[in-house]
């Protein structure tokens, strides 16, 4: 039956379809607890697609699971069946009227390229989510999603005017709101969407009581069906009806919602307080200054920032060391008035003795840090996770009047002190939400019973308050057991009635809201089998082996997240999902769970997941788990490797040190087949090396030669020896730059101690070639042992090499400690040497005002970020610096100069890289510290990069003559 559908879907849909194991295992997991392993996974392209498919599923009587971004905390976009991604390829903004202040949507659309659109007319979608990145509309309407500013917007309910649909006989319906007579006409026909206007009425007025009596009492619902919202003396709206229903009822193809007016200023005031119940006691002063938002993180959440170096910034912003923080927004298009309120707030606080400081953020600057951790809070605590014991999703969407919420928060307390939980306390306080997840491992004896004896609790605790158990995460798989306690048993029966007429044979996810399983089947970490035996070439030990290190992965999908960051760069280019860092980190969990795990490291299919993976390492930092694909996928090709052997490029490039001093050492002639193009295509013929891209130049007086040469400067130096690592590219295609930094360095009063033999290992990790990486590895940290002064180098690769892998491929080494703890940023050093005094600048050396735009290298942001090199440019006296937001260049290594590959490198530099760079006039200087980015930006963009040490060489004041 399998291979007729796959047969009958392929034919039938211009999308793509994909039946392969891989790919079932990729999409029987979302963000929440659950795994279910479908059929096969659908890609349409359009409605059409979409019927299509829904129509070969009814018939081969199989279930339809809809899905956008994966990020459901409740289990809704996992089942047996058809998945459709409705994020791939159904992504367009139809139209957009400011005028009417409404957009028309296909579902795939994520929330943030709306905002982005609607924002160049002054709008945005009302509904703030934090996963706004990479939420789809689709999913966002499934879950009827809330957010932040919901005590001032409400919930996605509220601004869905109409919906496009496909229904569950495969018929298509437009669903808005309809009067009397257009009711009666649409109940007149012969067809399933006739029977919705026929039926549903009369099950509305024949459950008025129990709909009346049966709901929660507080507002913010994201439970069950809204029967309550056809009983309102409103026009009858099938568009509001079935948002919050999870694809349960029909299948959403686009829709007409509405925008509002984007607040011109936005002001915050973050209140420290000593505990948790400090803070949540400290709400309805906030609430008093008609807030747009009230948001509470605990210490938890705040410890967990610290450690990561995209978050680092917030916490040199706060003071001493607070509990907790409470968040409190306030938007609208009057700053003067909005800081009045903000300033009211401070002074209710200090009066009423709630927190002991205040920090106001004024301006967007001051604001950046907070909104990027207040927005990872999940990813951040997510973080925490080790092995097994995870903070899981099954009590955290609960909600009360906030009047309640400092009692109910103390009596949830008690309950997680009872059954000794630990959880982290972070939400939404102005409505009363707190998502509140407890550390649980389901490995463990026990560990099931007790997560649900807490869900049952907790369910018990929020209906004693008159709440909501699902309040904005939807019901799925983790809450819909409970729907007939929670609504009674005559509206749930009610609601069996809608499910059954909107869809009789139980095709469209079937198994959430109502007849539903047990919240503790499907899950996801028992059902993992314990992993085969597997010797690894790199150490992995630190994170309980390298299963345990894919598997570190939640499902969050931030890897998914488009036009901010770094990553995941291939995944913007092709919007796939197995080339993002979740869908190869599940593909990795997937393979180290055979029996024979070596042998499935070598499977082709895998080796196809992986093989978009720039190894860039934007993940190790901006994933909040800190997966590495980067260092998974080094094992992952050494293993590979074993199987199949190691090609001839790959061995090529791991040489690239020993190429580019042979390169060095024949020009120019070594130059000449760059600029030949039979050359050229025999290279790519041959060797798989594209003919697009030109190759780099080497300079018979590299690096090396001119240090040798020169000798000592014979001038004392008062700051002692310090190392210089002449790496592979800077040494032989560009020892301008190290001149430079050689230069700068004894300028600043430092003894330059040369290291130009050997190499760090990254060219041959990158490729695979671990057993060499590890020689060179181990080679050159015994000529850096030689000495203790601290080592810096130009390519942020080849240092910070020293300072990571390095480790991983020598562990237990002292010498690869003792030398990683020596590593230092070139531009840290030298930017304390202008501040002594030791290295002056020339006032005069550059004109006031003129523009360097700044990009930084993956590896730098991910090991110790930009700062150190974005505070040397701005050293320069005149310089006005500006770093790019524009993620990887997509070159990469090797990546940029492999036939197959170069596409994509070049999409990856298209998205905002090449844009940004031709935007600025000809006088900006492009200033770059990764080889590889200087490369990409010359070949994209024509414009001519350079080294931040240049720049700072250029305007350095001319040595004083002995």
């Amino acid at each position: 039956m399998t291979s007729e559908l796959e047969r009958r879907l392929a034919a039938d849909l211009a999308g793509e379809v994909a039946f392969d194991d891989y790919t079932r295992h990729l999409f029987s997991r979302d963000a929440s607890m659950y795994s279910i392993r479908p059929l096969g996974v659908v890609f349409p392209r359009g409605a059409d697609d979409v019927a299509a498919a829904v129509a070969a599923a009814r018939d081969h009587d199989v279930p339809v699971v809809p899905r956008g971004a994966g990020t459901s905390l409740a289990g809704q976009t996992v089942g047996p069946g058809i998945v459709l991604d409705l994020s791939r390829h159904c992504n367009r903004i139809l139209e957009l009227d400011p005028e009417a202040r409404t957009a028309r949507v296909e579902l795939g659309v994520v929330q943030d390229q709306l905002n982005r659109a609607a924002a160049q007319h002054g709008l945005m979608f009302g509904p703030d989510t934090s996963t706004s990145n990479r939420a789809t509309l689709g999913g966002m309407i499934g879950n009827n999603s809330a957010g932040s500013g919901s005590v001032r917007y409400g919930m996605t309910i509220d601004h869905v005017r109409e919906l496009d649909v496909v229904l569950s006989d495969a018929t298509t319906a437009h669903f808005g709101p309809v009067d009397e007579a257009e009711l009666a006409r649409r109940a007149a026909a012969p067809t399933l969407e006739g029977a919705l206007y026929r039926e549903l009425p009369k099950i509305v007025e024949e459950n008025r009581d129990a709909i009346a009596s049966g709901f929660p009492e507080f507002w913010r619902r994201a439970t069950g069906y809204r029967l309550d919202r056809l009983a309102d003396p409103t026009p009858f709206d099938l568009a509001k009806f079935v948002v919050g229903a999870e694809g349960t009822l029909v299948v959403g193809t686009s829709a007409l919602v509405d925008l509002v007016p984007k607040p011109k200023h936005t002001v915050i005031a973050v209140g420290h307080f000593v505990s948790t119940p400090a803070a949540i006691a400290a709400t309805e002063d906030a609430l008093a200054c008609d807030p747009s938002a009230v948001e509470l993180m605990d210490r938890t959440i705040l410890d967990l920032s610290r450690q990561k170096i995209e978050y680092a910034s917030l916490g040199s912003i706060l003071e001493g060391d607070p509990d907790a923080l409470l968040f409190v927004s306030f938007t609208g298009d009057d700053l003067d008035e909005l800081v009045g309120r903000l300033r009211r707030l401070t002074a209710a606080w200090r009066k009423h003795g709630h927190g002991y400081h205040t920090l106001e953020a004024v301006t967007p600057q001051q604001q950046a840090s907070l909104l990027k951790v207040r927005k990872s809070s999940l990813g951040l605590l997510m973080a925490a996770s080790v092995g097994a014991r995870r903070p899981l999703a099954f009590v955290e969407d609960t909600a009360v009047d906030p009047k309640h919420l400092p009692e109910y928060t103390t009596k949830f307390k008690e309950i997680l002190d009872r059954h000794e939980m630990e959880a982290g306390f972070y939400g939404h306080c102005s409505v009363g939400c707190l998502h509140i997840r407890p550390f649980v491992d389901l490995t463990e004896p026990g560990g099931v019973e007790k997560m649900r004896a807490v869900a049952e609790e907790v369910k018990d605790l929020v209906t004693a308050y008159g709440g909501v158990n699902s309040s904005e995460h939807g019901d799925g798989l983790a809450r819909s057991e409970f729907n007939r306690e929670i609504f009674g048993d005559e509206l749930y029966e009610a609601m069996r009635q809608v499910k059954r007429l909107f869809d009789p044979r139980g095709t469209l996810n079937p198994g959430k809201i109502v007849d539903a399983p047990s919240m503790t089947d499907n899950l996801r970490d028992p059902a993992l089998p314990e992993p085969g035996p597997l010797r690894t070439k790199l150490s992995f030990e630190v994170v309980g082996g390298m299963r345990a290190a894919a598997d570190r992965c939640m499902n969050i999908g931030l890897c998914r997240k488009q036009e901010s960051g770094a990553m995941c760069p291939s995944y913007m280019a092709t919007l796939k999902e197995e080339d993002s860092t979740r869908g190869r980190a599940n593909a990795l969990v997937k393979a180290l769970s055979e029996p024979d795990p070596k042998a499935a490291l070598g499977d082709e299919r895998l080796h196809e997941v992986l093989d978009l993976c720039l190894m860039c390492k934007a993940c190790k930092s901006e994933c909040p788990l800190g997966v590495d694909m980067a260092k998974l996928k080094s094992e992952t090709l050494a293993h590979h490797h074993d199987v199949h052997g190691v090609p001839m490029r790959s061995r090529v490039f791991g040489s690239i040190r020993a190429l580019n001093r042979l390169g060095a050492a024949t020009a120019p002639l070594s130059n000449l087949p760059g600029r030949l193009r039979p050359v050229r295509r025999l290279l790519e013929r041959y060797l798989g090396i594209t003919a697009n891209r030109p190759l780099p130049h080497f300079e018979r007086s590299h690096l090396g030669a001119w240090f040798r040469k020169r000798g000592g400067t014979g001038k004392p130096a008062p700051h002692g020896e310090i190392v210089f690592l002449a790496d592979s590219f800077t040494t032989y295609t560009e020892p301008a730059i190290g001149r430079a930094a050689v230069e700068l360095l004894e300028r600043a009063g430092y003894a330059v101690r040369m290291v130009t033999r050997g190499c760090c290992g990254r060219s041959s990790l990158s490729k695979g070639l671990v057993d060499d990486a590890k020689r060179k590895a181990a080679a050159l940290v015994g000529q850096l042992a030689e000495t203790d002064a601290p080592i810096v180098g130009c390519e942020p690769s080849c240092v910070l090499t020293l300072r990571d892998e390095t480790l991983s491929m020598l562990p237990g080494d002292p010498a690869a400690r003792e030398v990683a703890g020596r590593v230092r940023q070139i531009e840290e050093v030298l930017a304390e040497a202008i501040d002594d005094g030791r290295l002056e600048l020339d006032p005069g050396a550059w004109p006031s005002g003129r523009r360097v735009l700044f990009h930084g290298h993956c590896h730098q942001k991910a090991e110790v970020g930009t700062a150190a090199t974005v505070g040397l440019l701005q050293r320069i006296p005149g310089a006005e610096v500006v770093e790019l937001d524009a993620g990887c260049c997509g070159m990469a290594g090797s990546f940029g100069f492999e036939a197959e590959h170069y596409d994509v490198s070049m999409s990856v530099g298209s998205d905002r890289l090449f844009p940004a760079v031709r935007a600025e006039p000809a006088e900006t200087v492009i200033a770059a510290t990764g080889v590889s980015c200087r490369q990409q930006i010359a070949h994209g963009t024509t414009r001519q990069a350079r080294h931040p040490l240049e720049l700072v060489m250029a305007a350095a004041r001319a040595r004083p003559a002995a």
